[in-house]
């Protein structure tokens, strides 16, 4: 198994373009935090799918994924439109699909592709505006226990978003250090953590990592009082706290990551991705929990 790790790390690269952190095949899990000096409050289901397929030899695989989002995101402030119920909830169903290849001795290849559909669909049906698209390639240089005492990772490689509202791709740089027994850290984006092994069963770690979501408003905002139009709903979350895992089985593991927020950054925004109206920004108590399956 150790042999093949990296294809695994790439996995994981699929729903959360970035940087991976774990090995992660499928995934559930409740994210909620309230907004401080607000009656707003952010809550979000979120699920995710990778099923490898082996191709000609052991060292390629192809790897489709989906994931699948539901945020209530209870907005109360006064607005300068009519909000409408709307602009409560929205959706995303994202459909990816991986290739990874060993390029060598040292390195190892992951290049993904994928589409999303992300909306509060109040038209009920999807319009072209709710399609995005992602793009990702990364090469994994892994050194594991059978090879040097001190395990290691090295992810480099670029990720485009049309999202990001940004004409070029964004570099990818991650790094994995178990520098004793029971002891590890991870440096890059989203996540960085040190992380204690207690044992086999319980883990706790401390951690920065960065969170958000993005939909598209199907029927844009007009503002009452300027010429100012609401077309899509972005949030960027930056938080740091601490993490607790339970391995019910080498392969089964429940997590409960709980902190506070160094950046909460909810805006409106026009189709040219510049914010039209900043939603409450001060920081508060983060929580997310759920239950993973993986390798």
């Amino acid at each position: 198994m150790n042999r093949i790790a990296p294809l695994f790390v790439f996995i994981m690269l699929l729903a959360t373009p970035g940087t991976a952190q774990v090995s992660d095949l499928a995934k559930i899990e409740y994210t909620y935090f309230p907004q401080k000096e607000s009656d707003n409050s952010f809550r979000r289901f979120k699920s995710s799918f990778t099923f490898p397929i082996k191709m000609g030899n052991e060292e390629s695989y192809l790897l489709p994924s989906l994931e699948y989002e539901n945020v209530h995101f209870k907005y109360k402030d006064v607005t300068p439109f009519a909000k409408g119920k709307d602009l409560d909830r929205y959706q995303s169903f994202t459909l990816g699909l991986g290739y990874t290849y060993k390029m060598n001795e040292e390195w190892r290849v992951g290049i993904q592709g994928g589409v999303m559909m992300a909306s509060n669909f109040e038209r009920g049906t999807v319009i072209n505006e709710d399609l995005l698209y992602t793009g990702l390639v990364v090469f994994i240089k892994d050194k594991n226990a059978e090879e040097v005492e001190k395990p290691w990772r090295l992810i480099l490689g670029l990720h485009y978003s049309t999202t990001s509202g940004r004409p070029f791709p964004l570099p990818v740089v991650n790094y994995y250090k178990q520098y004793s027994p029971r002891w590890s850290y991870t440096v890059g984006v989203p996540k960085s953590n040190w992380k204690f092994d207690i044992n086999d069963k319980h883990a706790l770690q401390a951690f920065v990592t960065l969170d958000g979501f993005y939909a598209n408003i199907q029927d844009n905002r007009e503002f009452l009082d300027s010429d100012k139009i609401a077309e899509n709903i972005s949030m960027t979350i930056v938080l740091g706290g601490v993490g607790y895992e339970y391995s019910f089985t080498k392969h089964l593991v429940y997590y409960l990551y709980a902190g506070h927020t160094i950046m909460n950054d909810i805006r409106l925004r026009n189709s040219d991705k510049d914010d039209v109206l900043e939603v409450n920004k001060e920081n508060t108590f983060y929580g997310r929990s759920g239950i993973k399956i993986k390798i």
